[in-house]
């Protein structure tokens, strides 16, 4: 009994001299990250980190931190907030051009371990700047509601299609290769810039305009384009809808050929079309395909990245032969020719 009334004066003199104990941090105390970006610094990987707006109309925050590791760099930012950061909320993930050429693997790696990261976040490229130069293009706003903005235009094919990490990660783990959306840093906001194209780990290139376009038709995610064509009764204007590509390996050299069908609608006309009117704007859409798709290829094969996986999706056709071709399938994609056929659906008047 004795013992028991000195452990508990012991622990009320303890309690006087150090004070309470700690109070649990409230959400009010923590600073909610949405936006999470890489870049390399002078002595290793560059964190910065943003919030979102806050409530009430306080403007986003943001942090940056540097060290030997992205853990490090993490610790570097919470040690310079006077609030508890919290990364559990990212759900963008930004990286600037430089540590994109360097190689990007750890960085998908540490995503993927981090307890509190996620691989479902989305992923950009800032081409030809750096990702905290993109981050404070948001000013007090942040940069959180054009990229979700931009995310949701590519889902509608008005814009690039967004990624997540861990698709990138998984593409580059199993095919050497991947795509991601490319950003640039504008005087207002970020703008869309067409696709990174990624061999091995690390960025070689960017696919932008008709390039890009081709990547989208080859994906069967096209990219929404007003095309004009003139008519012996005046003009129409059509766009691509949809397109799905077929993937063929032809002959025992492995000659790849490609089948894209695109269903297109008519934007503008002046009233039903005649079947004549009709073949003309769908043999200029399955030119101006061709011509994208073709554009695309030529780029992916001077960078030996087959991102649209090609390869794989024609190994249905001929499995024997894809399991010849696929340990050196980079080198044999540059040296292929690709045969394109595309063919234009336009259903209806």
């Amino acid at each position: 009994m004795r013992r028991g009334v000195s452990l508990a004066l012991a622990a009320v003199l303890l309690l006087a001299v150090c004070g309470a104990l700690p109070r649990p941090r409230e959400m009010g105390d923590m600073a909610l990250l949405r936006v999470m970006g890489v870049d390399r610094g002078e002595s290793g990987p560059a964190m910065s980190a943003a919030t979102g707006p806050q409530p009430p109309e306080q403007p986003a925050r943001l942090w940056r931190g540097e060290g030997s590791s992205l853990s490090a760099a993490a610790q570097a930012i919470q040690s310079r907030s006077d609030r508890y950061v919290f990364f559990g909320y990212v759900d963008q993930l930004l990286l600037g051009e430089g540590q994109s050429r360097r190689g990007v693997e750890d960085i998908f790696a540490y995503v993927a371990r981090d307890a509190q990261l996620s691989l479902a976040a989305r992923l950009w490229v800032v081409r030809g700047d750096t990702a905290r130069t993109a981050l404070e293009a948001g000013g007090d706003r942040g940069v959180e509601s054009r990229l979700a903005t931009l995310a949701a235009d590519g889902e509608r094919g008005l814009s690039i299609r967004p990624r997540r990490v861990g698709e990138m990660y998984t593409q580059l783990l199993e095919r050497g290769c991947a795509y991601a959306p490319a950003l640039t840093v504008g005087e207002a906001e970020l703008t869309a810039a067409g696709y990174a194209v990624f061999a091995g780990d690390k960025l070689a290139g960017y696919l932008e305009g008709e390039s890009a376009r081709g990547l989208a038709l080859l994906l069967g995610h096209p990219l929404t384009e007003v095309v004009e064509i003139a008519l012996p009764g005046g003009r129409a204007a059509a766009r691509i809808i949809g397109a799905k590509t077929v993937s063929r390996f032809a002959g025992s050299e492995g000659r790849l050929r490609l089948t894209c069908r695109v269903t297109a609608e008519l934007a503008e006309g002046n009233g039903p079309l005649s079947e004549t009117e009709r073949e003309t704007v769908c043999r200029r859409l399955e030119s101006l395909a061709e011509h994208e798709v073709t554009s695309a290829l030529e780029q992916m094969r001077a960078w030996k990245a087959d991102c649209a996986e090609l390869g794989p999706r024609a190994a249905l056709s001929d499995p024997g032969l894809w399991s010849s071709l696929e340990s050196d399938w980079p080198e044999v994609f540059s040296r292929l020719e690709p045969e394109v056929t595309v063919r234009a659906d336009l259903p209806g008047g």
